[in-house]
């Protein structure tokens, strides 16, 4: 649901926290269901849930700020951690960094491609050193890495997301 209108944000915290009873021990599921919709928690969203929790927006704040699992800037449709623990390090894992950045067209430094398609981290670990270098993409590993053999994943990916498109275009 990137790109909302706030409406549509609101009808969706709305949702989300209806799901969630209110109940304000359920700030985290809460912030992970929105971020799963949004890819990210704008700061007027993290107001809405705030307000409709009966907690403070610095609490939610807080914790949104606090665990690594939230962001506040927008994040790609397809997020790709490449491993820098030692083993993958040792095996190619910066080439790989520098190269996937280069092909998603990372900019000025950001995360995030200007397409919103791709966001690129490093991890420490991903403890599958015996594959390294490694590579996540949203939840699949991809062992013994190269950048040749990641351009060609992330060619099949934009295909994919180009498929999605036509189709929800054609609905």
């Amino acid at each position: 649901m990137p790109g909302a209108t706030a409406v549509e944000m609101r009808e969706l915290v709305d949702s989300i926290l209806t799901r969630h009873k209110k109940a304000p021990s359920s700030l985290i599921p809460v912030l992970q269901d929105l971020q799963d919709e949004l890819r990210y928690l704008p700061e007027d969203c993290l107001t809405m849930v705030a307000h409709g929790l009966g907690i403070s927006p610095a609490t939610a704040y807080g914790v949104a700020t606090f665990y690594a699992q939230f962001s506040l800037e927008p994040r790609g449709k397809y997020i790709i951690k490449v491993c820098d623990g030692t083993a993958c390090h040792v095996r190619g894992s910066s080439p790989l960094y520098q190269a996937i950045c280069k092909r998603v067209k990372l900019e000025n430094g950001k995360a995030t491609s200007k397409n919103g398609l791709f966001t690129v981290e490093t991890v420490a670990c991903l403890g599958a050193c015996v594959i390294a270098p490694v590579v996540v993409i949203n939840d699949k590993a991809y062992g013994q890495m190269t950048p040749e053999a990641i351009n060609l994943i992330i060619d099949e990916l934009e295909k994919e997301d180009g498929r999605d498109q036509v189709c929800k275009t054609a609905s």
